[in-house]
This record gives C-alpha cells, sequence and structure tokens, in this order.
C-alpha cells in the first residue's frame, strides 16, 4: 500500500507535536516538583526515551496520529487520556527503581502532558471554528437552521454546522418531543419545545432552514413532522434513516430534500431480491414495454441478477435506446438485446419467440392513459387486449416457463374502457393458464410515483410554469408506490407463482390527491392559494374518486411477504369468453361503435360512464 508524501508529513508533525508536549511536560514537572530528579540524568533520559516509544507505539493503534483535531470529540480526547495512562503505567516502574524520580514526579508530568495535549487539540479546533466563521463573512445570506430531533443526530448536525465550510448557516434551535429536554442546550443550543409547535417555533426564530435529524422515527411520524415543515414554507432537509448513524456518518451532505414520498405516511418496501431472484439467472428474460416507467426498472433489477439473455421490446424508440444505453454502461457484461416491434403484430411477436425462445416473460407493454382509452377505445382494446392475446398464445406455443402480467387496480370493477380492458388481460392469464404448462399470473398494483403521466410530474411541471395546479376533484384518493418498490414486489410475486394467480401489492393507505398537491406545493416554496392556485377540474370520463383491489367475489390468501397476496380467481366460461374475444376483434377490426358494450359485456363489472 502506497503512503503518500503528504500523509507520511502529517504523521510526522503530529508525532511531533505529541513528543515535544511530553518532553515540555517532563522538563516542566522536574522544576515543579524540584527534587533530586535531574541529578538522575540517565534514569531521566531512559523514562524520557520508553514513555516516547510508547506514545509513539499507542498513536499508531489507536490511530490518533490520523485523526482530525479540526472535529475531535470525545473519542479523541479518550485516546489521550488512555496514552497519558499507559506511559504512567510504565514510568512507575522507574520510580521502582530509582529512588531519585518519584511518584509525584511522575503524576505531574502525565498531568501536564495530559493539559498541553488537550489543549492543543482543542485550541486547534477553535481555529478550525473561527477559520471556518471568517470563511463565512462576505459569502451567501446566512441560513437560520431549525433542528427537529435533540439526539445523537440532532447534536452531531449541529455540531458540523459549527463548523462546515459548505453553507453559511447558524443553528438557532432544536425541537423534540421529550418534555424532560425542553428548555436544555444541546451543543450550545436550546431546545425551543416539541412539533406540535413547529409553526410558531420557526416564525419566531426566523428560521429558514429545517433539518429532520430523526433517523429512527417511523414513517407515520416523519409524515406528521413533513405536514408541520411545510407550512412554515422554510426549506426542508431530512436525514435519510438510521444506518446512516453507522459509523458516525451523520454528515450535512448527507442531508436530502423531503421527497413527496416523505408524505405516504408508511415504510418503504423492502424485498431482499437476492433470496427470490434464483428463477432470472440463467435465464432468457424478455420484458415488453422495457422503455416505459414499469418495463425499464424491471430491467434494470433483472440486469443486475445475472440473466444469460435480457430482451427489451418497446413500440416507442427513444424510450428503449434510453434504457438500452444505462445497461450497457451499467453492465457491459450483459447480453442485451433491444427490440422495436409493436405486441400487436402477430407475425412478428411469432418471430421473436422463435428466434430467442423466452424462458420467462415480464408483460408490461400497454396503454394506460384513463381519458385518452376513453375516447379511443378500440385502440385500448387493439393494444392492451389483443396484443397481450399475441404475446400470451405465443407464450404457450414457445413453452415459456414463467410469464408475468402487469395489472392494474383499476380492473377491479372499472369504470374505464383502459381498466376494463386489463381485467380482460387477467381473464385472458386465467384461461391460459388453466390449459398450458406456462405459469401464467399476473400482479395487480395502483399508481407508481413518478412514472410516465402520472400525476406527481404533471403537478410538478405545473408549479414550474407558474400554475394552476389541476386537480380533478378535492375528495379524489390513489394508492401509491415508487416504481422500484413495485417493480421489487412484481418481481418477488414472480418467484411465488405456479400458475393462475392473481396477485395483490399491498400499497399502504390511500392518499388524498389535494393534499398532495398543497404539501407539494409547499415543498417547492409555494403557499397554496396565495402563491399557487389550486384548480379543481372535475373528474374525467371513467375517472373514479378510489380504486379497489379486490372484486366483491375474490378473497386474499397471503403469501410469505405480507405486502403480497393472492386474490382467489372468479370462475367464468371459457368457451364463452373466447367467443366474445373473437366478436370484439371483429368490432375494433371495423372501427365499430359498439366497442365498449362489447366490452362490458366481457366484463359484467365494467360501469360505462360519461362525464357530462
Amino acid at each position: 500500500m502506497k503512503i503518500s508524501l503528504k500523509r507520511i508529513a502529517r504523521i510526522a508533525i503530529t508525532l511531533f507535536g505529541f513528543y515535544i508536549c511530553y518532553i515540555a511536560a517532563a522538563v516542566a514537572s522536574a522544576f515543579i516538583v524540584k527534587n533530586s530528579v535531574m541529578d538522575s540524568l540517565w534514569m531521566f533520559v531512559s523514562s524520557l526515551a520508553v514513555a516516547l516509544l510508547i506514545i509513539t507505539v499507542l498513536l499508531y493503534i489507536t490511530k490518533l496520529y490520523s485523526s482530525s483535531f479540526r472535529h475531535a470529540g470525545v473519542l479523541e480526547m479518550m485516546k489521550v487520556i488512555f496514552t497519558a495512562a499507559a506511559v504512567f503505567v510504565a514510568n512507575t516502574v522507574f520510580v521502582i527503581i530509582d529512588p531519585n524520580i518519584t511518584i509525584e514526579w511522575n503524576i505531574v508530568c502525565i498531568l501536564v502532558f495530559m493539559a498541553l495535549t488537550l489543549s492543543a487539540i482543542c485550541l486547534y479546533r477553535l481555529m478550525g471554528i473561527m477559520q471556518k466563521r471568517s470563511q463565512r463573512e462576505g459569502a451567501d445570506e446566512e441560513k437560520r437552521i431549525l433542528v427537529v430531533g435533540a439526539g445523537t443526530a440532532g447534536a452531531t448536525i449541529i455540531s458540523e454546522l459549527a463548523t462546515t465550510d459548505k453553507i453559511n448557516c447558524k443553528a438557532v434551535g432544536l425541537i423534540d418531543d421529550d418534555v424532560n429536554k425542553h428548555g436544555m442546550f444541546v451543543s450550545g443550543v436550546k431546545v425551543l419545545g416539541g412539533t406540535d409547535n413547529i409553526e410558531r417555533i420557526a416564525s419566531y426564530t426566523k428560521a429558514t432552514t429545517i433539518i429532520i435529524a430523526i433517523p429512527s422515527a417511523s414513517a407515520k411520524a416523519v409524515k406528521k413532522i413533513t405536514e408541520a415543515c411545510v407550512k412554515t414554507n422554510c426549506e426542508v432537509k431530512v436525514l435519510p434513516g438510521i444506518y446512516q448513524l453507522i459509523d458516525g456518518e451523520v454528515l450535512v451532505s448527507r442531508l436530502r430534500n423531503v421527497d413527496v414520498q416523505d408524505l405516504l405516511g408508511r415504510e418503504p418496501v423492502r424485498v431482499n431480491l437476492d433470496e427470490v431472484m434464483g428463477y432470472i439467472e440463467n435465464k432468457v428474460v424478455m420484458v415488453t414495454g422495457g422503455g416505459g416507467s414499469i418495463g425499464s426498472e424491471l430491467c434494470r433489477q433483472i440486469a443486475g441478477h445475472n440473466p444469460e439473455h435480457l430482451i427489451i421490446l418497446d413500440i416507442y424508440e427513444n424510450n428503449a435506446y434510453e434504457i438500452e444505453q444505462e445497461l450497457i454502461r451499467r453492465h457491459p457484461e450483459l447480453k442485451l438485446t433491444t427490440l422495436i416491434a409493436s405486441i400487436r403484430d402477430k407475425l412478428k411477436m411469432e418471430d421473436v419467440f422463435d428466434k430467442y425462445r423466452p424462458n420467462i416473460v415480464f408483460h408490461a407493454a400497454a396503454h394506460k392513459h384513463v381519458p385518452l382509452m376513453e375516447t379511443s377505445p378500440a385502440e385500448a382494446v387493439k393494444n392492451n387486449v389483443f396484443g397481450t392475446y399475441n404475446i400470451v398464445s405465443c407464450a404457450d406455443k414457445y413453452g415459456v416457463e414463467k410469464f408475468v402480467q402487469i395489472s392494474t387496480d383499476k380492473a377491479v370493477n372499472p369504470t374505464n374502457v383502459m381498466g376494463a380492458t386489463k381485467r380482460i388481460c387477467e381473464m385472458i392469464i386465467q384461461t391460459f393458464a388453466r390449459r398450458s404448462k406456462t405459469c401464467f399470473v399476473a400482479v395487480r398494483f395502483g399508481n407508481v410515483l413518478g412514472s410516465n403521466g402520472s400525476v406527481i410530474p404533471l403537478f410538478k411541471k405545473q408549479i414550474a410554469e407558474g400554475g394552476p395546479v389541476t386537480v380533478t376533484h378535492k375528495d379524489i384518493i390513489r394508492y401509491f408506490m415508487t416504481i422500484p418498490e413495485a417493480v421489487s414486489l412484481v418481481l418477488q410475486a414472480g418467484a411465488y407463482a405456479a400458475g393462475g394467480e392473481i396477485f395483490v401489492l399491498d400499497m399502504g393507505e390511500q392518499v388524498k390527491i389535494y393534499d398532495l398537491a398543497t404539501n407539494l406545493i409547499r415543498l417547492m416554496g409555494y403557499e397554496p392559494g396565495v402563491d399557487m392556485e389550486i384548480k379543481i377540474t372535475g373528474l374525467r370520463p371513467g375517472e373514479k374518486l378510489y380504486e379497489e383491489r379486490l372484486m366483491a367475489e375474490e378473497g386474499l390468501t397471503r403469501t410469505a411477504n405480507d405486502r403480497i397476496s393472492i386474490g382467489k380467481p372468479i370462475d367464468f366460461d371459457e368457451s364463452e369468453f373466447l367467443e366474445k374475444l373473437d366478436a370484439l376483434r371483429e368490432c375494433v377490426s371495423r372501427e365499430g361503435g359498439s366497442v365498449k358494450e362489447l366490452v362490458r359485456e366481457i366484463v359484467p363489472t365494467y360501469q360505462i360512464y360519461e362525464n357530462k
């Protein structure tokens, strides 16, 4: 291992500093005690040499020579005391051997050594603080910071704020719900009250930034605190999680902006994919719609688990190109093929399956925008229903081992044609599952944060353009999950699949879209209704106030992951179903006007709804 000259110089300077302190201590103590120690010069030099040797060894063992005294704390102080104690024990031997060297000299020597060394460390740290403060003078306007959490993380954040040169800031107070801490000072900053008083405290301290430093808090607690913080119009930062406390990694640089996910009020879904992704390894895996929000994340997570060959199939070349280039950069060893093709093209799909022989297929390709599909129902059917039928029949014909259909909670008692087509896709999966050697399953979940065309990117765009932010109804609620969370559960459901199941993902509690818009506006520094208008536009055709995960006939069976359940399949006449599919195919091929009516014949729970 190479050691730089700069590091060698630093070690030498540190050792020299300790030696000077000890020699000065020894000489000073000899004069202070005023005994005959100087008369026993040889023993004095011997004890000094042994002490310096011990100091060198202990500096190496404790790594004190590599510590940053600018950020020195209790640990560094304890290392100095430990070193002094070891030297004291060693010098006691000389006290026993030579009566001219007294125990008083030994004690005074060690006390002076500790006083000199600790004073030097404290002075160095003080100089660092003064230097940072002088550097900040004349810099950007000072940020007044309020820290939520008077525990270890909060104290560490305050200590670092005092020394950091990254931002010009001042800690103006602490907030903690422990009433026993109220009025106390932590690292020189007063605990001013509890989280119920965040708005009032932020106002009278004139805080500009609030840091949430409670890494052990539950998601619900963070949500409550975050909602209070965003009402203050302060910039809000959060310390990510308790794992950041490992090895003292509570750093200003690790703070992140509060995200919409912090407002969901639930714990993030965690899946150990390494335990369940064995079925992916050394397999040929195809992802249809692989350039979309869900499809591209499927590709990312699959690529990291050693597939023999990953095939991305998408009709939209720009998205397909982006995920292809990303995977080439991240996984240069991956055998990757990107195909631009439509799932509607039966002959092309036959050719793809015959040539590449995929073992596993994740079918994410679909038209998904509810309002657009309401005005183009035939296109929704052509793509979602018969595109899926093409892919499913090819999977059956060419011996695919496992086929996972991405479905949606909009398939439950649908009020729009998009949801109804997704329910038909589930029925296709169930039909083939009973007849095929291929393991066909569907996975049903709700909205994903940040997906293409979803509400969060739309809100952010509207806010950036100055508003108004549009919400269709003040009481509309939806389930939400992040894209990586949803995809990880899809992959785990694939591991559980036996054939014919409809897996239902638990997405926590439903979130009020109006509240989501309000909090997002505040997170971006505006006051709803004052700086940014929220406009109620009315429900769109086919849009529900709330989504359901199950139909009345379905029941849930738990899996090993309590976030994944299995819906009981609903029996239906498969022969009649296939006959109605043929009639529907004929209808959309000639652009007939009865598409929705035929869809309702197949899906009796579908309610045709037009918003006048």
